[in-house]
């Protein structure tokens, strides 16, 4: 799985006339190098981490890392291909790796770089050309994009464990029980299933009946995702759920709409049926060829209108080695983006319209799919219990 990913990358630099590719970005690193690292955050959490060099001319990419060797999992690197840190948030440590890049980098290659530091501005003269290096942000995202067979089986592993821990928690849903407790039993049953982390902390957000009562964000929409407290849950709070873990370095994503203690109203019930009939419209028009902005307009026009997602955040997101990655559908990128971005088989797409009516707390769930040539194949399995 590794070396199909390299070997991709060096396809997409080749096209792209790119000699030399260097790599910040945590999730990047991963990505080129196989390399997973206590606490990788998706972005750089602190300045001792990880950074990746790959070489159109080599076959296995350079791991610089603060990792013990103990720690380390990582592809069978050579180990002249394995160093040790550099610190790129310093001057000091860029002149390092300048030093280090001599000897691997021929003279007048052509680089590419996903992320800068601060430092690697004031000192870029001693790792590039006058010219600016080419956005390396772009060759991984779209090596991401594309999942091979071997990472469609991690993935859908990860999604059933994520599965798996829910339905543990649902079981546990009466008043009472406090959200950190459902978080306990999340966490607690991940862990003995075989993930390797938890990388969005367990949502259980008690929504509110109307937006009028808050919280909201600076823009007054809706504010989700909140992190869970010691609340204790009470009959007929509306749930909405939001998690994900890492599973051999791949990321899950759930999310469902809970009550605690009842049954859903006639009104909950309709909402329920007014997100069906958005996602459905969705799917419908959803395969390999269609662009993100079909989507977009599908979901609106089944809406009666009005964009079933909030604004701060998409109707639609990748998923993979990140938890939202490439393909993004009706972010606030653009409309422009949106009729840009053309859908491939085997891309995965989370979609998670929303549909909130003042009153009634609303209802928001999340699917996983494959897109294939002909349509999408499902890669989630959890019931709309209790709707």
């Amino acid at each position: 799985m590794h070396r199909e990913r390299v070997q991709h990358v060096r396809a997409i630099m080749r096209e792209q006339g790119l000699d030399v590719l260097v790599l910040l970005g945590n999730t990047n690193v991963a990505y080129a190098t196989g390399a997973i690292w206590p606490l990788a955050d998706s972005g750089r959490a602190n300045f001792e981490q990880p950074v990746a060099l790959v070489l159109l001319d080599d076959e296995w990419p350079h791991l610089f890392s603060p990792v013990r060797e103990g720690d380390r999992l990582h592809m069978e690197l050579p180990s002249d291909h394995i160093h040790g840190p550099v610190y790129l948030d310093f001057d000091e440590g860029v002149e390092v790796f300048a030093s280090q890049l001599a000897g691997l980098v021929p003279a007048g290659a052509v680089v590419a770089i996903d992320e800068w530091t601060n430092a690697l501005r004031r000192e870029r003269s001693l790792l590039f050309a006058s010219d600016a290096p080419v956005d390396g942000g772009r060759v991984i995202s779209r090596a991401k994009a594309i999942k091979t067979p071997d990472e469609l089986s991690c993935m859908r592993e990860g999604l059933r464990i994520t599965e798996r821990a829910a339905a543990e928690v649902q079981a546990r849903l009466a008043p009472g029980v406090r959200q950190t407790d459902l978080t306990a039993t999340f966490l607690r049953t991940i862990f003995d299933a075989g993930a390797d982390a938890n990388i969005l902390d367990p949502i259980w957000q008690v929504m509110p009946s109307r937006i009028a009562d808050g919280p909201w964000t600076t823009t007054g929409d809706l504010a989700c995702p909140l992190l869970s407290t010691e609340r204790e849950l009470v009959e007929g709070d509306v749930l909405w759920v939001d998690t994900g873990i890492s599973y051999a370095g791949f990321h899950s994503d759930f999310g469902r709409t809970w009550i605690v203690g009842r049954e859903p109203d006639a009104r909950q019930r309709a909402q329920f049926e007014r997100w069906r009939a958005i996602m459905d419209a969705v799917l419908d028009v959803t395969r390999a060829g269609a662009t993100a902005a079909e989507l977009t307009a599908a979901a609106t026009n089944a809406a009666g209108g009005i964009k079933p997602w909030m604004p701060h955040f998409y109707l639609g997101h990748g998923l993979g080695i990140d938890s939202a990655e490439m393909p993004y559908v009706g972010s606030d990128i653009g409309e422009a983006f949106d009729a840009a971005l053309v859908l491939a088989a085997g891309m995965v797409l989370v979609l998670e319209p929303i549909v909130w009516e003042d009153g009634a707390a609303g209802y928001r769930s999340e699917e996983v799919l494959l897109i294939t040539e002909d349509g999408w194949e499902p890669m989630t399995d959890y019931p709309y219990d209790p709707f």
